[in-house]
């Protein structure tokens, strides 16, 4: 959390229900009472993370997490792929969700 703060970056940690105060100093401090007393705010940036986080696991699940890619650029393009292809299976799922007919036509 320290090496968070000291870049400037806020942390939205997930607080358990009987989560209680017992140091107001440092950033778990702060957290806590910016959780505490402004909750919607709060959730709302806690939310946005979590649903990162659920992206990555969904692509992590469907298409592993290893990357076999040897050099940096390549082992990028390769995550970048994951992501598309776990794109265009939401895409997929969601058109027979939806009973969307979809007409894709040629590219220019």
């Amino acid at each position: 959390m320290n090496a968070i703060a000291a870049v400037g970056a806020t942390l939205y940690l997930a607080f358990k229900r009987n989560t209680a105060a017992k140091s107001n100093k440092g950033v778990w401090g702060r957290m806590f009472h910016l959780y505490s007393y402004n909750r919607d705010e709060y959730l709302t940036h806690y939310h946005k993370r979590s649903n990162v986080e659920s992206t990555f696991m969904s692509v992590k699940a469907k298409f592993g997490e290893g990357v076999r890619s040897k050099t940096f650029v390549a082992q990028r393009n390769e995550v970048l792929c994951k992501f598309l292809c776990h794109n265009i299976c939401c895409v997929i799922q969601s058109m027979h969700e939806f009973g969307i007919d979809a007409k894709f036509g040629k590219l220019a």
